[in-house]
């Protein structure tokens, strides 16, 4: 008897099953995992163990939270083959232990140096740690690598970091204080400290008391010249020309760190950066005690709008030679500032200005994972740090603690305005790696349910919507890119590659890293 033909469904069911599929997919459970017991520690490299100490110490000097440097270890010990992989990571030290068929093997190391990287140096890093997650490169060439990367020199010479110094002090200042009679001096001043930098690189014994001695010559100038001439807040003329001194970047990861139960790693480095703006505080008090008191005059007129978009724009031209980002790298710059900067004066007008960094970083982590993804992108990690910022959480630390120092009643307004900002600005970039992460898991399984020759004719469609089964490690092929940056992709290490999900904790290739 002959079968009947089958009859296939019209184009406008089948899209309809398909999205019935896909909407299957998203709410079904996912399957239990087997619960195994642990193998055997294999034999692993010589040189994996000094490796991953010695990258671990270039991690900790990029600035890094210690989250995202557990992960990238992990990731990159089990790449090599390594089963059994304990990190302990602190701001001021890595702590090792591979386990392996000849016994466990620890190592510990520190930060390579008390300043973080340059930016064209965290960004050949970075390059370094993806291709070592794919198993690209052999451990000792590896290392040779990274000390090459470690000894790279700055792009640009002291003239052109000064200038670049003076450009960022600039941009800062029109988009903290944009006073027009001020223009003038935060050009100055800004160089002035840029000197005194280029100095302290060359003569250790000014560059530990460099901070004070900044905060205090900036104050004595502004207390005798600037303000008497300019009038305004002289708290806020003080702010621009001390920006590369203020911990922004610190306090932002000390917030994340706390807020992702780092207790002790987001405490120690939260006192680190308040110790950072005591430091120029008492610059500050030293100056007031030799210069005499200040007033602050509010009603000082200032520039438009306008001003903050043209300071963004000396903001990335500043940092593009005095934090030395990669080559071609610029506009891609320009475009995360810009974004940050748009999206807290969005959240200025919508919550508030203290709450205003939740959007801004909420947007920055999608906006520097796009940018990393294109084939001309730097790594995420380049453009979140000068976006950190911009955000100005230190700035505003720097005032607040100012300010009490010398006497004022706003210090304590400021200084709850300052921590209310720090964690809005760490929540957001919390949320936002979040929903990036969930977005692409959600479109991985929309795209495998709705595919060409999923069940078009609703008979063999639901076997497509179990989700996938982590593939066996290999030990060589992690399947997601960490071009997209340490910083804001450590949860995708953590659970976003595997296609069952990023609720399992899952490592780059689907597999789990054991802790």
């Amino acid at each position: 008897m002959a079968r009947p033909p089958r009859i296939r469904p019209s184009t406008s069911h089948a899209v309809g099953m398909r999205l019935a599929r896909a909407a299957r997919a998203l709410i079904a459970p996912l399957p239990a995992r087997p619960v195994e017991a642990p193998p055997a520690p294999p034999a692993i490299p010589d040189d994996l163990v000094p490796l991953l100490r010695e990258l671990g110490g270039a991690l900790l000097s990029s600035g890094q939270s210690v989250v995202d440097i557990e992960d990238a270890l992990d990731v990159i010990a089990q790449a090599y083959g390594a089963a059994q992989v304990r990190t302990l990571v602190f701001p001021t030290g890595v702590f090792i232990r591979v386990e392996t068929a000849d016994g466990g093997r620890s190592d510990f190391t520190g930060p390579r140096s008390a300043e973080n990287l340059p930016l064209h140096q965290i960004g050949e890093l970075d390059r370094l740690v993806g291709e070592l997650a794919f198993h690209r490169v052999e451990l000792a060439d590896a290392r040779a690598r990274l000390r090459e990367i470690l000894a790279m020199p700055p792009r640009f010479g002291p003239l052109l970091q000064i200038l670049g110094h003076a450009i960022l002090t600039l941009g800062f200042g029109l988009v903290l204080y944009p006073v027009p009679a001020a223009i003038p001096v935060y050009v100055g001043v800004g160089a002035g400290i840029g000197l005194l930098r280029a100095l302290a690189g060359r003569w250790p014994t000014l560059g530990t008391a460099l901070p004070v001695v900044a905060s205090f010559l900036v104050g004595v100038l502004a207390i005798t010249w600037f303000a008497p001439l300019i009038g305004g807040d002289t708290v806020r003329l003080l702010a621009p020309p001390l920006i590369s001194f203020l911990p922004g970047a610190v306090l932002t990861v000390a917030a994340m760190e706390l807020t992702s139960n780092q207790v002790v790693a987001g405490a120690s480095r939260l006192v680190y950066g308040l110790a950072q703006l005591l430091l120029l505080a008492f610059g500050v008090v030293a100056a007031v005690t030799v210069a005499g008191p200040f007033t602050a005059e509010h009603d000082v007129a200032t520039l438009g709008r306008g001003a903050a978009w043209v300071g963004v724009l000396l903001v990335a031209v500043g940092h593009r030679f005095f934090s030395s980002p990669p080559r071609g790298t610029f506009w891609w710059l320009l475009l995360a500032l810009y974004a940050a900067y748009v999206a807290q004066a969005v959240g200025a007008v919508l919550l508030s200005p203290q709450l205003s960094g939740f959007l801004g970083g909420l947007v920055i982590v999608p906006v520097a994972q796009l940018i990393a993804g294109r084939r001309s992108g730097p790594p995420a990690l380049v453009t979140m740090l000068p976006a950190f910022w911009l955000l100005v959480p230190g700035a505003l630390g720097f005032r607040s603690i100012s300010e009490i120092a010398t006497g004022s009643s706003l210090g304590i307004q400021d200084l709850v305005a300052t921590a209310l900002s720090l964690f809005s600005i760490a929540l957001g970039v919390l949320v936002g790696t979040a929903l990036t992460r969930d977005a692409r898991y959600v479109g991985r399984v929309v795209a495998r349910a709705v595919q060409p020759g999923a069940g078009d004719d609703g008979t063999a469609g639901d076997a497509a919507l179990a989700p996938a089964e982590p593939p066996a490690r290999t030990g060589a092929t992690p399947a997601v890119s960490m071009r997209t940056g340490p910083i804001a992709v450590a949860p995708l290490l953590r659970g976003e590659a595997g296609a069952e999900g990023p609720e399992h904790g899952a490592a780059p290739d689907g597999g789990h890293v054991t802790r």
